[in-house]
């Protein structure tokens, strides 16, 4: 008698120990396999060092990797608490397009019903980003930016082939700017949808699961 075999996990990786929190507050009663929520810390190079590392374990060597976390918003008419699903992540360093980006709007939209999901090009960057750079960065076609996804999405396909996406929710945006994340309205309001992404993220990894070798 044949057996199916085990499913693929799935790793959410994450900078910030608020957005942590928020994950590991949230519903994950319909995950369809193995999932690790990993705290990266700040920044591309932490992002670099913490998903190569994981990966490196034989349990995660398959994993579908989903960068998550805040992000600010670059184009006119976004909002703290809008969702962002990458068509690409961006750095100096190269592109890598995501996967399952129609099924990731479609799940959002349905568990997050009210709340506006934006797609198009995220983009890196090594610093907090605010004034004028908004609009340069916006000029390259980029919708949004944070410091993290990138660079998660290119080390995890440098160490193997795997589904790949990244999910931001905007913390703030040019015409809502915030100093401190969680201090003001719109923290507060990006961390409840945070909260709230789990059953779609699970959808997106239950069709695009990869068998172990």
């Amino acid at each position: 008698m044949s057996t199916q075999p085990a499913p693929a996990p799935l790793l959410i990786a994450c900078a910030l120990g608020i957005e942590h929190l928020a994950l590991r507050m949230g519903d994950r009663s319909g995950a369809g396999g193995p999932v690790t929520v990993l705290r990266t810390g700040m920044g591309p190079k932490a992002a670099e060092r913490s998903v190569t590392r994981v990966l490196a374990d034989p349990v995660l060597a398959d994993a579908a990797v989903l960068a998550t976390g805040f992000c600010a918003g670059l184009a006119p008419g976004m909002h703290p608490g809008d969702l962002v699903v990458a068509e690409e992540t961006r750095d100096p360093r190269g592109a890598v397009p995501c996967v399952g980006i129609d099924l990731l709007v479609k799940e959002l939209v349905r568990t997050l019903p009210g709340r506006t999901v934006h797609t198009g090009p995220l983009t890196g960057s090594d610093h907090v980003v605010r004034g004028h750079e908004r609009s340069d960065l916006l000029a390259t076609g980029a919708i949004a930016v944070d410091m993290e996804s990138a660079a998660t999405l290119l080390s995890a396909v440098r160490v193997s082939m795997r589904p790949v996406a990244a999910v931001r929710v905007v913390v703030d945006a040019p015409e809502h700017e915030l100093v401190r994340i969680g201090t003001v309205r719109g923290g507060i309001s990006a961390f409840r949808v945070l909260r709230s992404v789990l059953p779609a993220f699970f959808e997106w990894h239950r069709n695009v699961l990869l068998p172990r070798r």
